[in-house]
């Protein structure tokens, strides 16, 4: 987690001073609750939110970690310099309670935070690509398959299928919020033996978590490992768009490009440089937001009850794999906002090889002239070929091949590059609703006309 890669909302939830403050409201919430219970007496729990409900400092802050250089252990150092903040009335703070359940709690309540700014990035992100898939549902360009060109498509439904990419990790990501939002406020090995089921209950709401049904002394890490798999699987979505993005920016093909901006250098060496260095980027980064899942899925075996051995991977993975998705798609988004869009480059690229994309459809052509397919591929591949090594154009050579049996205006059809996009509208119903394509639609005509 570095300055570089950071956005100050998502730093904010795992700096010092909102992790005290969440450790805080924890502890306060647990006494009103056992002053209801008539466990502890009811001025003491209002002493403890009248002495400790303060900003936490940098001063503060720093007495804790003076605390903790001594105790060599932060929940204790934290509830020391509460008590002073508090006086006597602080001996009742944590009764019954054990650190995880103010560790787990708290990091519930940062992954819930942190999962709500996501969310926020990822309606960012949706409505950039929703705009420009359909400002371009209709422009055509190359499909390609392993690299090569394949048959023509619309650069709307490249976005199209990225948008719904995002959109299913975002579904995912709701559910993993979902799942991550526990409390555990059961005690040592988790059976609340020394404090009442209702004083988990009554923290739960108050911080909007649902209790966790079995904590054992910790809250299960199967649902962390679940969160960032989450994490993973929209950092994967972010990589698979940059590098198509990366792929459209090479000079050879220059059909989309990031925005350059006035000032901005491509190359120390070279000054004519365009580089896709926020693509690039952002390869990176979803390399580093996947690295978490295996310690993720690791930090699942502990030993009996609990031992510690996911602590210190959870104080850096979690803050990392948030703080670099937060980053990296809020870039995203940005890209996509700005995306150079070429499309007399796309319609130079489709023709290229000189009309072999539409080989599928001669295939079909000749099939439903009476030939047979395996007749009907090696006619076409024939003459495909001629395309490839000798640089001739495909409707000519189906032309002069006398195997080529296809009625001329049915060949010509076949080369219809605005056959390819007629299904265009169905697919964006699919992805966007049935209605919002209707209006889209309607507006359009209304425009022509």
């Amino acid at each position: 987690m570095i300055p570089r890669y950071s956005r100050p909302e998502m730093v904010k939830i795992w700096a010092p001073e909102n992790k005290f403050r969440l450790w805080f409201l924890i502890e306060a919430h647990a006494c009103d609750a056992l002053a209801e219970l008539g466990v502890i007496p009811t001025e003491s729990a209002a002493a403890v939110w009248a002495g400790g409900d303060k900003p936490y400092t940098e001063a503060r802050i720093a007495r804790i970690d003076e605390i903790e250089r001594e105790t060599k252990h932060d929940v204790i150092a934290f509830l020391t310099e509460l008590a002073e903040q508090v006086g006597d009335e602080a001996r009742f703070v944590h009764q019954g309670m054990t650190s995880s359940d103010v560790l787990d709690t708290c990091l519930a309540l940062q992954l819930t935070e942190a999962a709500d700014l996501l969310l926020a990035d990822l309606d960012r992100l949706l409505a950039a690509l929703k705009a420009r898939a359909y400002e371009h549902k209709d422009t055509l360009c190359l499909g390609r398959s392993h690299g090569i060109h394949a048959e023509p498509t619309t650069f709307g439904l490249k976005l199209a299928g990225h948008y719904a990419a995002f959109a299913r990790a975002r579904a995912r990501l709701v559910a993993a919020r979902e799942e991550i939002a526990t409390c555990a406020i059961s005690g040592a090995v988790g059976t609340f033996a020394n404090i009442d089921p209702a004083v988990e209950r009554h923290v739960a709401e108050k911080l909007g978590l649902t209790p966790e049904p079995v904590s054992t002394q910790v809250i299960p890490r199967d649902r962390h490992a679940a969160f960032f798999a989450a994490l993973a699987l929209i950092a994967s979505s972010v990589e698979n768009l940059a590098v198509e993005i990366r792929h459209l920016q090479r000079t050879e093909v220059r059909e989309a490009e990031e925005y350059f901006a006035p000032g901005q250098k491509g190359s120390s060496a070279m000054p004519h440089k365009r580089n896709p260095v926020l693509t690039e980027n952002l390869t990176g980064l979803a390399r580093v937001v996947r690295a978490a899942v295996i310690p993720a899925l690791e930090n699942v075996a502990l030993w009996h009850e609990r031992d510690i051995s996911h602590s210190s991977v959870e104080r850096m993975l979690a803050p990392d794999a948030t703080v670099t998705l937060d980053f990296a798609l809020n870039r995203l988004a940005g890209v996509i906002e700005k995306l150079l869009v070429y499309p007399e480059a796309m319609t130079k690229n489709l023709d290229q090889l000189g009309g072999l994309v539409h080989s599928q459809r001669v295939l079909l052509a000749l099939t439903q002239a009476g030939v047979s397919r395996e007749d009907a591929y090696r006619i076409v591949q024939r003459n495909a070929m001629k395309v490839w090594e000798e640089g001739a154009d495909f409707l000519t050579a189906l032309k002069q091949d006398p195997d080529c049996k296809v009625p001329e205006g049915d060949l010509q059809a076949a080369f219809d590059m605005g056959y390819h996009s007629k299904n265009v509208d169905a697919i964006f119903s699919r992805v966007f609703g049935a209605e919002q394509a209707s209006v889209e639609r309607l507006a359009e005509k209304r425009q022509v006309s």
